[in-house]
């Protein structure tokens, strides 16, 4: 979203003028600087007038109505938190300051006043429907328990009157103790070598002769957590399902027994992979280790089989300390809406099929989980990973938990596999002062030969989607947390922001800005976008979305362009070079050149390039209103992004004092800078046999409208640079997409990678 006098000729795509005036931040802006939009709130036009007039004389025409600006909105809501029941004066007096009618003013409470009595007459209906279900299920295990009540003085059936309510409790009680003693038993008689029957497990490895009842399984889904029987966490605007949802049906109760036996399997094969060295990794000469196959194959001769035909193996180990407790980390992994959101930049969609167990003694130790996700890679170049899996977590002794995923493959109606995860997790070991340590594996077997060759490098050595992304991406969200939670406001914070819940505000915005980007970056098919199979060009993807009733996006047809290309600079300098307000004229072709100054700055990290920025542009144009940027920047190990967003004057005034952020409407765009895979970042474990599927098998990708760019592998560490927009071309919903716009957020595209490759060879040279 862009602000439109910048791209002149196509005035009519961006449609962003809201009538602002001056404001808290100093910064005057005229009455055209940006458009804000709200779908639900629209009034008539000259109520008052309409209201008065004779019926029979009104002119026999249609009504006209207009929206509601969003300060507008914004103030009403306030004011009715405090008043619900403004009387005239204060109707007069919010009418005169939002020029509104009074007789507007009163409708919009009187409809709020509607909606809010509706609301909590549906919350209230909801409580009781529970609590009445809560009843039924309670008098039924009463009846069930005084049934088989015996009397302790002859052994025979128990009269009504000769039990007390507290005695028929605690036989209840006792009842519900002794099966979650027999489930937890079930569990643990694991590790002791007791099996299952032979046929409760499609892998031949798992034949025996103990059955776990399918009852101990049976169990409630707990208040622990977020925990459902059906969780979902999509990143940004995910809503719908991919291949592997389709084909991924919930697990039968003849299945569970060997869902809970290869999950207790998987566990201790994490373990022992986290904590051995050498056989199992072997240094090679650049200290990297590589891991063994054929010694693993012979460590564990379990498991979920052998390697399939096709499948290239990739396995990485990488370990670190974050700024979190083991608890709280612990809670992130289990909770899939946590666990999507923290790696938002890795998985871009996930769902909780299934809670098998939700843990015991109020905590995850022994939950077990069935989960389907989706792993990404920021470039639409990469083809997404799908894994259908079962999560298991469990408190081991000395501090240390363990979170362990492995696939359920056999599960699946379609016997055709592109990937699979063999058992992947991490260790957690508690340290002092709120520290964890953590090791994290990733070992998995995929079909990667649709990935596009400029990409091949990368994802053979492990960083696309290995232990060393994990594990970099944690760290750098654990010093996020903690910096969003700081109760003051640092020195080093520069300030428009006077208040720490206007620092957390804007923090939470620039959290759900980066979300949002995350989702139209790479090439999930789980998004509410969709591809245009003709886009006049053969290297920019480019994707519509219709955005309607959402308070954080603007209404209208929204495109989302992007292309990835290679060059020849370290991703480093590439960042730097982008996230710098002062050589941001040199590539934003819609700031047209005006001055850029940063009005606020939120450090979040470490690393002084981990941050979230305000900018204003400074139109050098006396026609032209300023406009405000929100921008985060972040880097790690495995990768940088720098993303940003237009954001209007008044609706930030009221994030920066402490409002909620959630009803600023954004459209991310911005940038994800990879390295090429030439030059291997040191540390940690990895290994990348070869499978049937040969690292060079492949063109470039499948069904990939985007620039081919043939490199070399020395090409002395470039960068992966991937370009994203996200453009409002239409504020109706319904309108119909033009070529024009198309060709229009195309030809922005491309010019802006010319202005990078460009700016950036006159640094070098």
């Amino acid at each position: 979203m862009y602000h439109p006098n910048m791209f002149e000729s196509h005035h009519h795509m961006f449609d962003m003028t809201p009538k602002n005036s001056e404001n808290d931040l100093g910064i005057t802006g005229s009455q055209e600087d940006f458009e804000t939009k709200s779908g639900a709130e629209v009034t008539m036009e000259n109520p008052l007038e309409e209201e008065l007039q004779d019926p029979n004389q009104r002119p026999n025409k249609k009504k006209r109505y207009h929206r509601h600006t969003q300060r507008q909105i914004q103030e009403l809501e306030s004011f009715f938190k405090e008043c619900p029941h403004p009387d005239d004066k204060q109707r007069k007096e919010l009418s005169r300051e939002l020029s509104l009618e009074p007789l507007q003013v009163k409708f919009w409470f009187q409809n709020k006043r509607t909606q809010m009595k509706a609301q909590h007459e549906r919350h209230e209906n909801q409580i009781l429907k529970s609590e009445n279900d809560k009843l039924r299920a309670e008098n039924n295990r009463y009846k069930d328990a005084l049934s088989n009540a015996t009397c302790p003085n002859c052994g025979g059936p128990a009269a009504i009157g000769e039990m007390s309510f507290d005695e028929q409790h605690l036989r209840i009680e006792n009842a519900r103790l002794r099966e979650e003693i027999d489930r937890i038993s079930a569990i643990a008689a694991k590790y002791v070598g007791k099996p299952l029957m032979a046929n409760s497990s499609p892998f031949p490895q798992l034949t025996s002769s103990h059955h776990i009842p399918s009852r101990s399984l049976d169990l409630e889904v707990g208040n622990f957590g977020n925990n459902s029987n059906s969780q979902a966490g999509f990143v940004g605007e995910m809503y719908g399902t991919s291949d592997i949802l389709r084909s991924v049906s919930i697990p039968s109760e003849a299945d569970k027994p060997m869902i809970v036996e290869l999950a207790v399997a998987a566990m201790e094969e994490l373990v022992r992979m986290a904590q051995t060295g050498d056989p199992l990794w072997v240094p090679n000469e650049n200290s990297v280790e590589i891991l063994n196959e054929e010694e693993y194959f012979r460590t564990f001769p379990r498991g979920i089989g052998p390697k399939p035909m096709g499948l290239r193996s990739e396995a990485s180990r990488e370990s670190t300390v974050v700024i979190m407790n083991h608890i709280n980390l612990i809670e992130i992994l289990m909770d899939v809406n946590q666990w999507s959101s923290v790696f938002c930049g890795i998985v871009s969609r996930a769902l909780t099929l299934e809670v098998l167990s939700t843990g015991v003694a109020g905590n995850y130790n022994g939950a077990l989980q069935v989960m389907t996700a989706e792993f990404q890679v920021p470039s639409p170049l990469v083809p997404t990973r799908e894994n259908y899996f079962v999560r298991y977590c469990k408190q081991h002794s000395d501090g240390i938990w363990a979170v362990v995923d492995v696939s359920l493959d056999s599960l699946r109606p379609s016997p055709i596999t592109r990937s699979r995860r063999r058992p992947s997790g991490c260790l957690i070991q508690e340290l002092q002062n709120g520290y964890s340590k953590v090791t994290w594996v990733e070992h998995t077997e995929v079909d990667d030969r649709s990935v596009h060759n400029m990409y091949k490098p990368l994802v053979n050595t492990g960083l696309a989607f290995g232990a060393k992304r994990w594990v970099a991406t944690l760290d750098r969200q654990c010093e996020r947390l903690a910096s969003s939670m700081a109760s003051n406001i640092p020195a080093g914070d520069l300030s428009v922001i006077t208040s720490a819940e206007g620092r957390k505000s804007m923090l939470k915005l620039a959290e759900r800005m980066v979300m949002s980007f995350c989702s139209g970056v790479g090439a999930s098919t789980a998004h509410a976008w969709t591809t245009l199979s003709t886009t006049g060009s053969d290297d920019v993807r480019v994707m519509t979305r219709k955005s309607m009733d959402d308070p954080g996006r603007p209404p209208g047809i929204v495109l989302s362009a992007a292309t990835s290309f290679w060059i020849p600079v370290a991703p480093k300098r590439v960042f730097d070079f982008l996230r710098d307000e002062n050589s941001r004229s040199e590539w934003d072709i819609l700031s047209n050149g005006g001055l850029v100054q940063e009005m606020a700055h939120i450090a979040n990290g470490r690393d002084p390039g981990n941050s979230v920025s305000l900018l204003r542009v400074n139109s050098g144009n006396s026609g032209q209103s300023n406009m405000l940027i929100l921008q985060e920047s972040c880097t790690d190990a495995s990768g940088s992004y720098v993303i940003y967003a237009p954001v209007d004057i008044m609706a930030m005034n009221v994030v920066l004092s402490g409002g909620d952020p959630d009803y600023v409407a954004l459209l991310p765009s911005g940038f994800a800078i990879l390295p090429d895979g030439s030059a291997r970042i040191g540390g940690g474990s990895a290994s990348t046999g070869a499978g049937g599927a040969g690292a060079e098998g492949g063109g470039g990708g499948e069904g990939n409208n985007l620039e081919v760019v043939t490199t070399t592998t020395g090409n002395n560490g470039g960068s992966l640079l991937t370009v994203a927009f996200q453009i409002l071309v239409d504020s109706v919903p319904t309108a119909k997409l033009s070529l024009g716009s198309v060709a229009t957020v195309n030809s922005l595209i491309k010019c802006t990678v010319e202005r990078i490759k460009a700016a950036l060879a006159c640094e070098g040279a």
